[in-house]
This record gives structure tokens, sequence and C-alpha cells, in this order.
């Protein structure tokens, strides 16, 4: 998922990752969020989410609108939005374990060698903001340190041109025709909420079937479904076909298909194991039993300004203690200036 956390995210997460949604070794589906910090009011729910077993990733302080910004950015401008974001999260939402270790470019704007030259400088694992263009088979993830094994793709993407120390989670599109054996091509979507030819849960149930069964069947690439909550939130019965989907695939692949995180994608390729063993594979199993929530049953309300952002004044909730100023660029701490 993309975006901000707030309430209204936090009830859908509850509804899709409950308890009794289980992947084959007896763990909570899991998954990954890449939390902007614009508009996040709940800091305070990011931490159950760690807890649960789901990964924070970063995804800027601003986000910036400006259509260039991202693709030009130079190698500071990309550690203050995202190194700035980790600091943020880490902070505010109380991880303090060193597993934010993965980031998104806003409006996948990717930024050529400065970003990926921050990727490393800022010891982050994993970039995921890089499309593949729709082919068969997809692709796997793969590292930065030989040439993309596939074109750049589509005008948003400054493709990094130099080797880096860095995993790209790559983003293949879907194929989003109805009928893949009788319709004609139509270009892929990477993010789920860009297809816009998806408009009832009976096309949205297909179209997941369709592209589980590419990935499966072929190479068995990871499949990566890139939401914004407020899509799913704002299509109730898309979300009721995604619900009803999961739990198929769950019973009918009830010894092989994992709900899992990015890291975890790539913890199982530094270190394979077979179906068999993936059960107790340690790194899969982390936080399987978490437990009730202990701590921060009530948050800290914050009302907060800072200069950077002239005449606003924002809500913030948080375990910790409310900073002096909102965090922004300039200050990501919060400390009195």
């Amino acid at each position: 998922f993309n975006g901000a956390v707030n309430i209204d995210h936090i009830l859908l997460y509850n509804k899709l990752f409950k308890e009794e949604r289980l992947n084959p070794n007896g763990c909570t589906a899991r998954g990954t969020f890449f939390v902007s910090h614009k508009y996040t009011t709940n800091y305070s729910a990011v931490p159950n989410m760690h807890r649960l077993g789901h990964k924070i990733a970063a995804h800027s302080i601003s986000p910036n609108d400006n259509e260039t910004f991202w693709t030009s950015a130079n190698v500071q401008d990309w550690a203050r939005e995202m190194s700035g974001s980790r600091l943020i999260i880490e902070k505010f939402a109380n991880i303090s374990d060193n597993s934010v270790v993965g980031m998104r470019a806003p409006y996948l704007r990717v930024g050529g060698n400065h970003q990926f030259t921050m990727i490393e400088e800022q010891a982050f694992l994993y970039d995921s903001s890089i499309t593949a263009p729709l082919q068969n088979p997809p692709l796997w993830p793969y590292t930065m340190y030989f040439r993309m094994p596939h074109r750049c793709h589509g005008n948003l993407q400054n493709c990094p041109t130099r080797s880096h120390a860095a995993w790209e989670m790559v983003m293949n599109e879907l194929d989003r025709r109805e009928d893949p054996t009788i319709d004609e091509e139509l270009p892929g979507c990477a993010m789920i909420d860009s297809c816009s030819n998806i408009l009832s849960g009976e096309q949205f149930y297909n179209f997941l079937l369709h592209n589980f069964y590419r990935h499966f069947d072929q190479n068995r690439a990871p499949l990566g479904l890139c939401y914004h909550a407020a899509w799913l939130k704002n299509n109730p019965e898309c979300l009721d076909a995604f619900l009803y989907w999961i739990d198929e695939i769950l019973e009918k692949h009830s010894e092989e298909v994992y709900f899992i995180t990015k890291t975890q994608v790539i913890q199982w390729m530094q270190a394979p194991v077979s179906v068999e063993l993936a059960k107790e594979y340690e790194a899969w199993k982390v936080k399987c039993n978490p437990g009730p929530r202990q701590n921060c049953l009530v948050a800290n309300s914050c009302k907060l300004s800072t200069s950077e952002l002239s005449g606003e004044e924002i809500r913030m909730h948080t375990c910790v203690r409310c900073p002096a100023e909102y965090p922004w660029l300039n200050n990501p701490s919060g400390n009195s200036t």
C-alpha cells in the first residue's frame, strides 16, 4: 500500500489482515506499507502494524507534486525526502529495530543515478519504483549491480545507468484484459488503482485470478498487488472481491502460496528453501504470534505547525512525546528551532 496512514485506512487493513487469514505456515498474511509523511495523522497506528509483522517503508515527506522534481532531484534532495521520512517513522512510530529498509518514489517517478546513489549512501536495502512493461513471463526482483533486465518504461521513469548496491523490487505491469484469449492487447498497469477499466467486483476478481496464474504457471515470480488504500475503500464491491479471492487462493494453494512482505521476498531469494521447508522458514515466521497489543492504547494528540509550511496547523497522533514543531524536510525530528 502507498500513502498516508489514518483511521479509515486502519479499519480497512484490519479487515484485510485479520487473524484468521493465514499463510500455510500458520502466520497471518502480511503487507508492505510505503508511508508518506504528509497526511499521515496516525503514527500511533504504525507501530501496531509493525508489531503484527507488516513492513513499513519510506514514501517521502512532502510528497512534492512537481512533475519534474523527482526525476531531476539531486542526491541531497532524495536524502532529505527519504532518509528524513525514515527518521520520522522510526522516531514517531517508535520503530527502533532498523527494519525500515525500503522506499518507493512518489508517483513512481524514478530519479536515476541520484536516487540510487542516495539508496546506497543511506543504507536502504531496496527500492520499489521501477515499472517493467507487461511481458510473459514476468520478472523476478533483481539487484542493480548489473544492467536492468528490461527497458526503461514510461514517461515518468528516469532509470539508473550505473551499477548500484541495491535491490529493485520491480513492479511488473499487470494484464488488465477481461478475456486474454480473445481481447486485443492493452497497455498494462503497475498500480491496481490505475487499471481504469476495472469497474466491478466481478471484473476485479477475474483480473486477479488471471494475473495470479500468469505468475504461478510460468516462473512464479512474486505477484505485486500495489494499491492506494482509498481505492479499495471507495470501491466496496472490489474490496469484497479481493477478500474472496485471497481466501480462495489460500484454500486452493494451501501448501505453496504466501502473502508476504517485500523484505521477506528478498530474504527467501538470498536463502531459498523448498515448499516443504517453507512452513518452518524462520524469516517468514517472525512475529507469527504477536499476542494482544499492550502499549500505546491512548496516543498523544499533537497540534503542530512549522515555518516550512506557513499558515498550516496539523494534528498528529503519536505514542511518543509530542515534538516542538511539525516534522518536515529541514527538521524531521521536530525539534524547536
